[in-house]
């Protein structure tokens, strides 16, 4: 018994068959899908390269010249598109967290509250971002209210922080009622007011259900903070205008365009890999 215990596990020889199936299916199905992957973009390319105008296309939008002299321009604006979505980001979570909760409270008393929260929504996913912007971007300064900035970079923000709040909240909102009732009842039950059994109880489990689509969330921000050059402000887009305009070659255009994948594609890969690793197969699909 004691030579038994100490002589390591050693897979059958029908295991050892199946192991070595799996691999040689696994190696066979990455060749395939890499041989594809390279028929298809070799098809695209030669489609591209032999159409009649590439030649032109290739000295407007992808002059490496011009790529390498509007980049420090580019990438200038991009810190501020940067900044602008952190702290939009920040200020987003904050105010749609709260009109979730506002949206989720019961009772009669509260119904003025529901009612404002849910006008609330209604009224900022029904409007177009773009129109958003253009109306408090130009609307806003001209209020000229007391102790509030006239900056377009305030108001684009304050349109971003609106317009994705409205969405965000049904996120939380989603997540909060997704908690079962009875663990709200449990909470209770012990002694935990309700302001206590939000917190402590429903909260932490519909955080972890709203993480994934809250990534979604922050990777569309990164998009949509350069929306806010149509106001002026001197970000990603609004510099690459600006080089393009000097001589109209656009390879600047290309170069934010890059720029902005190299911000937004990590994150939607991180976003997708947590969700199958949470088990939310459908959130992200599969490469």
């Amino acid at each position: 018994m004691p030579h038994q215990l100490d002589t390591a596990w050693q897979p059958s020889e029908v295991q050892r068959e199946r192991d070595e199936w799996r691999r040689r299916r696994t190696l066979r199905s990455a060749a395939i899908a890499a041989v594809s992957t390279l028929l298809l973009v070799g098809a695209l390319a030669v489609a591209v390269v032999s159409s009649p105008g590439w030649e032109r296309v290739r000295e407007t939008y992808f002059d490496w010249d011009k790529a390498v002299s509007s980049f420090p321009a580019v990438v200038d604006g991009l810190w501020l598109n940067i900044r602008v979505m952190l702290v939009c980001w920040v200020l987003i979570l904050l105010l749609s967290l709260t009109i979730a909760i506002v949206r989720t409270l019961r009772g009669p008393v509260a119904f003025p509250l529901r009612l404002l929260g849910t006008a609330y929504v209604d009224v900022f996913r029904g409007l177009p971002l773009l129109l958003v912007i253009f109306l408090l971007g130009f609307g806003g300064p001209a209020l000229s209210l007391r102790g509030v900035p006239t900056s377009p970079l305030f108001w684009g923000g304050a349109a971003l922080v609106l317009s994705y709040s409205a969405y965000v909240a049904e996120v939380f909102r989603a997540g909060i009622e997704s908690v079962h009732p009875s663990q709200r009842l449990a909470g209770r039950s012990l002694g935990l007011s309700y302001g206590q059994t939000l917190r402590h109880v429903v909260m932490p489990q519909a955080w972890r259900r709203v993480i994934p689509p809250l990534m979604n969330d922050l990777v569309s921000l990164q998009k949509d903070s350069g929306l806010i050059a149509v106001l002026g402000v001197y970000d990603a887009i609004r510099r690459a205008q600006i080089e393009t305009s000097l001589d109209f070659n656009y390879t600047p255009y290309v170069v934010a365009g890059f720029l902005f994948c190299c911000l937004t594609i990590p994150m939607a890969r991180l976003t997708d890999r947590y969700a199958r690793k949470r088990g939310y197969h459908g959130a992200g699909g599969h490469l």
